[in-house]
């Protein structure tokens, strides 16, 4: 049997799965792109990847049932990494050239366009991780590469012990934008680890190293 640890990634329609999976299988995962329900709910890990419109994204999850899928996961704190959009969908609302459209509502917070004079944000840029970062341990220093124009400008959930702060990784475009966010089961990076050469890789096996278990 396979001592990786086994990680869906969420098959909804949405782009760029293909690179994520063999990402996912360098770093040390057993990766299935999948839209099966129990083996979503089984896996060790989920990664939900995520390109183009918030709206798009948030329209192609609700359709597949994705959006259960995600909350049963957390709701039995079974660990859920999100991608670009992925990450985006995961707080309240998205707006997007006029669309406002209701996300996941993991997180409180509204997604708005980057305060920037050129978009989008393409390319490599350091991130500022935060302390205790489990995701950035070994690659603080590190570029990872970013293709958005859209982003969580602020970070508005209260925690109230004896629940852990979640641990905010922060990125300057025109100003500070989430980079990144470690909050119990539930993960995200703007950025896409699955482009970002050996650092992404790294932060990839960094996530798989905390699933839990694996399998034997």
């Amino acid at each position: 049997m396979s001592s990786r640890p086994l990680v869906a990634v969420l098959d909804y329609g949405s782009g760029n799965v293909h690179s994520a999976v063999k990402a996912l299988a360098a770093a040390g995962a057993d990766a299935k792109l999948t839209s099966d329900r129990a083996l979503v709910l089984e896996a060790d890990g989920l990664v939900v990847p995520g390109v183009g419109a918030f709206h798009a994204v948030m329209e192609a999850l609700r359709a597949s049932r994705g959006d259960q899928l995600i909350e049963r996961r957390l709701a039995g704190g079974r660990p859920v990494l999100g991608i670009c959009v992925g990450m985006q969908v995961l707080f309240e609302r998205g707006v997007e050239r006029g669309v406002d459209t209701e996300g996941l509502g993991e997180w409180p917070g509204v997604v708005t366009e980057l305060d920037a004079p050129v978009l989008p944000h393409m390319g490599w840029n350091t991130v500022e991780a935060g302390t205790g970062s489990r995701l950035f341990r070994g690659i603080e220093d590190e570029r990872f590469y970013f293709v958005h124009s859209f982003g969580a400008q602020k970070w508005l959930l209260d925690v109230v012990p004896p629940f852990p702060e979640p641990v905010l990784t922060w990125c300057d475009y025109g100003r500070p934008f989430l980079a990144a966010v470690e909050n119990g089961p539930l993960s995200a990076t703007q950025f896409h680890p699955e482009k970002s050469g050996d650092a992404g890789i790294r932060l990839l096996a960094n996530w798989i190293d905390g699933l839990g278990r694996a399998t034997l």
